[in-house]
Formats: C-alpha cells, sequence, structure tokens
C-alpha cells in the first residue's frame, strides 16, 4: 500500500510516535525553552505532525523528520534566557590536567549512599546541561536525549556534521567536568600515560559515543585519569538516558490522542 493512501495509516503513525517519543520530546522542550512550555511545545509538536504527516518521507524511519518538527517549534517560542553563556571552553580546556585528586563514583555501587549519590549526579548533570550555550545544548540534546546520529542532527540543525560532533563532543567534556567537581574525591594514583596519549584515547572514546559501539580498552589498560574521565563521562551520559520519561499531563495526551483520530 503507497505511504500517502489511507488517512488512517498517517493518523495511526502520529499517535504510535506520540506514545514511542512524546516523553523525549518534553524532555528536550524543558531544556531548551524552560518547564513552562514543555507541555505546549509537545502539543504544538504533535499537531504540528499530524498537519504536515504528508511530508514525512522515510515513513519506517520518521523520528528525525519528527524532531525536526519539535526543534522548529522550540525555535518560534525559545526567547534567550538571562545570563546564557555564549562561549563554551576549549576542548584541552575540559580535559583534567594532574589534579591530585579524581572523582570516587565507588559508593555508586548500591546502597542508600548509593541512592543519594545517584540522585546529586542527576541534579549535577541538569546543572551542567543548563550551563551550556544554546549551541552545544541542543545538539547534545538531540543526541543524547533524541538519541539521533550526527548527520540527522546535521540535518535538523542546518550545519556541517563535523560541526555538530565537535559541539557534542565539548558539551559531553562539560557535563562531565561540571559532575567530576561535585562528586567525592579520593586521591590520584600515578598517572602512567602521558596527556597525549591521555587526549588521544579521549577522542576515540567520544567517538565511540558517536557510534553507540563499545570502547575497546579495559580499564586494566588505562591510567588513573583515563579511568575516571571515562567513568565520569559515561556516568553523566547514564543521566542523560533517564530524561526521556518525562511525563505528559493527561490534558494534554486526550488533546493529541483526539486529533490523531478525527
Amino acid at each position: 500500500m503507497e505511504w500517502a493512501a489511507t488517512a488512517a495509516t498517517r493518523r495511526a503513525t502520529v499517535a504510535a510516535l506520540f506514545e514511542a517519543e512524546a516523553g523525549r520530546v518534553h524532555a528536550l522542550a524543558r531544556r531548551i525553552c524552560g518547564d513552562r512550555d514543555a507541555d505546549d511545545l509537545v502539543q504544538d509538536t504533535f499537531l504540528n505532525a499530524m498537519r504536515a504527516i504528508d511530508q514525512l518521507k522515510d515513513p519506517a524511519h520518521p523520528r528525525p523528520w519528527l524532531y525536526a518538527i519539535a526543534h522548529r517549534a522550540c525555535l518560534r517560542r525559545r526567547r534567550r534566557r538571562a545570563g546564557e553563556p555564549q562561549r563554551l571552553e576549549a576542548f584541552d580546556e575540559l580535559v583534567p590536567q594532574a589534579e591530585g585528586t579524581v572523582p570516587d563514583l565507588s559508593a555508586l555501587s548500591g546502597g542508600p549512599h548509593g541512592d543519594r549519590l545517584r540522585a546529586e549526579s542527576r541534579e549535577l548533570v541538569e546543572r551542567g546541561i543548563a550551563s551550556l550555550p544554546e549551541a552545544f545544548r541542543v545538539p547534545l540534546l538531540l543526541a543524547d536525549i533524541a538519541e539521533l546520529r550526527l548527520g540527522e542532527i546535521a540535518a535538523i540543525l542546518g550545519i556541517q556534521e563535523a560541526t555538530v560532533k565537535t559541539r557534542v563532543h565539548r558539551a559531553r567534556l562539560k557535563l562531565r567536568s561540571v559532575l567530576a567537581k561535585g562528586l567525592p574525591q579520593r586521591s590520584a594514583r600515578e598517572f602512567t600515560s602521558s596527556r597525549s596519549l591521555c587526549l588521544d584515547l579521549l577522542r576515540a572514546r567520544l567517538d565511540a559515543f558517536d557510534r553507540s559501539v563499545d570502547f575497546p580498552y579495559s580499564s586494566t589498560e588505562l591510567c588513573d585519569r583515563c579511568q575516571s574521565v571515562f567513568a565520569t563521562l559515561e556516568l553523566a551520559a547514564s543521566m542523560c538516558g533517564v530524561f526521556d520519561r518525562d511525563a505528559i499531563s493527561p490534558a494534554v495526551r486526550e488533546r493529541i490522542l483526539a486529533a490523531t483520530k478525527t
């Protein structure tokens, strides 16, 4: 059957997208435009998707199309927040030097103290996201909340894929830095790798994040600095990974699902 053959098929597509993606769209909207506008942005996104459904060129992969609509809805409503930073530190500035301490993640393994530390870690990651300039925050959110590929993000934002990659990497390092500074510390063991090697390994680790593949080095092969940086990067990413669970208000849910049935 042709994609445009029936209105029922198109309505069902939007309804399925709402059930699968509404939490992520809400999480994205909150962190771009603020809590007050998030419900309205979810509604705008899915009602606009319903109106524009005939423009969906690849019904088998509708998520990039949906997030392009969400991004445009955010742009229409967004107001630059007072005091928003205009600059993010360079790559090298976001990588730790030979400090005497590193974050102590041992308490995260379990128990009440671990639960408290995980809650604090999530708050730190939220703070780190809020501290990002918008040009870095939006690509990161599209990568780590919407789970889009770099090329898909580049198409949504109208910038080069290499630019998206640079911005996402630096945003991830900023989140890691904010998280690391707020966690309990322990004494660092002797750094056995040169800084240049650590930087090369870090770039490889970030590339693995981009491709959603395993990193081919075990922790025993890494110096204490690299182990700490990678562990805090992974912790920050895991915190972002739960932001897709935002609840949608019953009134918004009812309006959107009703629109898919008319």
